[in-house]
């Protein structure tokens, strides 16, 4: 039995010697991408033979979210210059890198704050990437002048991979200075491992371990020095572990100035590089016999009651001749019997273990070794130890992809307003810069556009549209319906069904082919011409969608210029708002109970159908008389709606003149979001003010934010344990332009080119001619 065991041990180390000349990671090369320089032109070489591209040269390969950027205009004496600039953000936005391979992906984020940057030391925000809450609260103002490198490995699908970056509310700004994601080698982390809880240390198995996302917390160094990216064949950090053993006398150093013996089915050099293997703690043996200890024990500060990933590195360089066998523990319980020529047989070859640990509340992690009675050498040796915290779900709601749009001369924003003395109600104001070219008398027109706010309503309102030189009128025979239908359909214009009048004329219901109707009837007089009336038919029956009144037909018998509607079942917003009173004066106060949700939808509702009609292919047609801005009020500062909200709003009180009906039901931030888009819609400049599309983006989000719950307290700022921030020597910035997010998939868009008219002052303005 002995021969028989010596012959096998012959064949290993033979086999050993045959695969020791085997490249063991010849399917990976450190990868050159990706390496950014945030907020810099110029690209870095960096440590270790990394190239940081600056991010303002982003191309297809990576690109930036709307942002800033900051320079150090007068950096201190030896700091990088990876850390001499950085991109700040004032809103949520992202950086976002084409993934050409799936696999496990090293994340990492540095952070550098001088010490005379007041501004981004005061910087809190939250990381978040494939959904996991990479940081939360997080910030950087305790460690001024010292780079903070916060590490992850993360499962990345090929295609589109997104780091997100959200400002804290009330710091209002995130940053960050340099980002590195590349793929780690195959493998590097296993799909499986004994998992240890804390009731009984009893080891079941975790599985599907390389879809967590996981944040490294410590990385040390088992009786060697600091080990910098230069040294480290991925470009890690790691720490001595002195300042973490319990009992510092109970171990001693150990050292090896050959190089491990690296073999195929262990540990590579991307698992450690050589520098960790040549390093050990190993037990101080006099020490131990005078204070009778039989363990090795290094304590960790990490979160209470959460889930940690444990690498534990070891390769045996304290022994010439005897096998050592000893205990490995964790937490006080035995997990592992230690045996490198069971693992390995051969003496100097690197081998490690793996681990899922279960932390108590007690927030303290140890990790020991300690001495087996039947071990042949009294002995046990560490020589690295990697901790990493598994991440959780993010529970911050991102906002929806921004739309890619290219500004024009066209700024019609809806300016979202502060409602009555009760409510922040919608959108309810249109504000229209327009540079139009000199044209001819001939060619101005104003025209009606119905647009509704609410379900169905009784609201024809005025509008203007460009369009490209149009064709002469080919009127839609099919829509046009006889005087006598019209005549039957209102009983013959009957005073008691009309239900709005205007400098345009006035609107009828009426029963039309059994179905309800809006009948706008041109007064005579009003200086309707024509080519004007024609022009509205063309433009109104090629523009279909839902939140857009459709044009049913039209009537021009007996010189009459009669348009017909789908008639706004529902009312009007102000009716829907307010209950119906004996007293139309009075009647603002009485509240309905439409609830946030339902009102933030109304507003999104009434967005999309104004940006259908700015960005439209029939054109771009301007919505120039939107109504639910003032009401009839005794103080003045209330009658115009707008303004009221933003008195409240400056005076950091908003709250105050929401809907009694509302209180305690809005989300914080949903009205937060709400009320800043209100606040860039009603600024003077139109240049200052978002296009339709960035509302509607804006609106999204508010809803979004509404329909979340709200947190029982503030996220836990991830730097509040005591972790690895990767502290090394200093050696040596809402996006509008993105991407469309919100679809429109409920409009339909028949209108192609048309002949060139202009109308005067009855119906919409339909300008025809250049869009400006």
């Amino acid at each position: 039995m002995e021969k028989l065991f010596i012959f096998q041990q012959f064949f290993i180390l033979l086999a050993l010697h045959v695969f020791s000349i085997l490249p063991f990671s010849s399917a990976y090369t450190p990868p050159a991408e990706y390496f950014i320089n945030c907020g810099s032109n110029s690209n870095f070489n960096g440590n270790g033979g990394r190239n940081f591209v600056g991010d303002r040269s982003s191309g297809v390969s990576f690109s930036v979210g709307q942002g800033s950027t900051v320079q150090d205009s007068s950096p201190s004496a030896g700091v990088s210059p990876l850390y001499q600039s950085a991109r700040t953000y004032g809103e949520p936005s992202f950086y976002e890198f084409m993934i050409k391979e799936s696999g496990t992906y090293f994340v990492r984020l540095h952070f550098f704050v001088s010490s005379s940057s007041n501004n981004l030391a005061s910087a809190m925000f939250s990381v978040i990437a494939s959904e996991f809450s990479l940081l939360s609260n997080f910030s950087v103002k305790n460690n001024p002048g010292l780079p903070v490198v916060k590490e992850f490995l993360v499962n990345v699908r090929a295609g589109r991979f997104r780091i997100h970056f959200v400002p804290t509310e009330g710091s209002n700004l995130a940053f960050i200075n340099a980002i590195e994601v590349f793929l780690t080698p195959e493998k590097f982390i296993n799909d499986t491992a004994p998992l240890i809880t804390p009731a009984d240390g009893r080891r079941n198995s975790f599985n599907n371990l390389q879809s967590q996302v996981l944040h490294t917390l410590y990385r040390i160094n088992v009786g060697g020095p600091i080990l910098t990216p230069e040294t480290d064949t991925l470009w890690r950090n790691w720490i001595p572990d002195d300042s973490f053993l319990f009992n510092p006398r109970a171990a001693r150093n150990s050292s090896f100035f050959g190089d491990p013996k690296y073999h195929l089915g262990t540990a590579t050099e991307y698992i450690a590089p050589s520098p960790v293997y040549r390093t050990a703690k190993e037990f101080n043996i006099e020490a131990i016999q005078q204070l009778n200890l039989s363990s090795i024990t290094w304590s960790f500060n990490v979160g209470k009651s959460s889930r940690h990933f444990v690498r534990l590195h070891f390769c045996d360089i304290t022994n010439v001749f005897d096998s050592i066998v000893f205990n490995l523990s964790i937490n006080n319980k035995f997990v592992e019997r230690i045996s490198s020529y069971e693992q390995v047989v051969q003496l100097e070859t690197p081998f490690y273990f793996d681990f899922v640990v279960d932390s108590d509340e007690s927030g303290i992690m140890n990790i020991s070794i300690g001495l087996r009675s039947n071990s042949l050498n009294q002995n046990a040796f560490l020589n690295g130890i990697e901790i990493m915290e598994f991440m959780k779900k993010s529970d911050i709601v991102l906002p929806p992809e921004k739309p890619k749009s290219k500004r024009s001369n066209l700024f019609a924003i809806v300016g979202s307003v502060v409602g009555g003395a009760f409510v922040i109600i919608l959108i309810v104001a249109v504000l229209v810069v327009l540079k139009c070219r000199k044209a001819k008398p001939a060619q101005s027109s104003t025209w009606p556009l119905p647009l509704p706010l609410y379900g169905r309503g009784s609201s024809y309102n005025r509008m203007s549209w460009t369009t490209a030189n149009m064709s002469p009128f080919n009127l839609n025979l099919a829509l046009r319906i006889s005087h006598y239908e019209i005549e039957q359909s209102t009983k013959n214009f009957d005073s008691n069904l009309l239900i709005g009048e205007g400098g345009f004329g006035k609107v009828y219901e009426g029963l039309f082919r059994g179905k309800k109707v809006a009948v706008k009837r041109s007064e005579p007089g009003h200086g309707q011409g024509l080519l004007e009336f024609q022009t509205e038919i063309v433009v109104l029956s090629q523009i279909r969608h839902r939140h857009l009144v459709s044009l049913i037909g039209y009537c021009d018998e007996r010189s009459e210029m009669i348009l017909v509607y789908e008639f706004m079942e529902r009312g009007t917003l102000r009716d829907n708002l307010y209950y119906s009173t004996p007293y139309p004066e009075e009647s603002h106060g009485a509240r309905s109970e439409i609830s946030w949700k339902q009102r933030l939808e109304i507003c999104i509702g009434a967005a999309k159908g104004l940006n259908y009609l700015h960005t439209g292919a029939a054109g771009r047609i301007i919505h120039r008389d939107i109504k639910p801005a003032v009401i009839t009020s005794n103080r003045r500062e209330e009658v115009n709606l707008a303004e009221w909200g933003m008195l409240w709003l400056r005076n950091g009180q908003l709250e105050k003149i929401i809907d009694p009906m509302l209180v305690d039901t809005i989300n914080p931030n949903s009205l937060r979001k709400f009320a800043e888009t209100a606040e860039k819609c009603l600024r003077p400049s139109g240049r200052e003010r978002p296009t339709m599309k960035d509302v509607l983006w804006d609106l999204e989000y508010a809803l979004q934010l509404q329909l979340t719950p709200m947190n029982s307290g503030p996220y836990e700022d991830s730097t509040t344990i005591a972790s690895l921030e990767f502290s090394m020597p200093v050696l040596h910035r809402l996006p509008s332009n993105n991407f469309l997010a919100v679809g429109e998939e409920d409009a339909t868009v028949l209108l192609g080119d048309g002949s060139g008219v202009t109308a005067s002052q009855v119906f919409s303005t339909l300008r025809v001619g250049e869009a400006r």
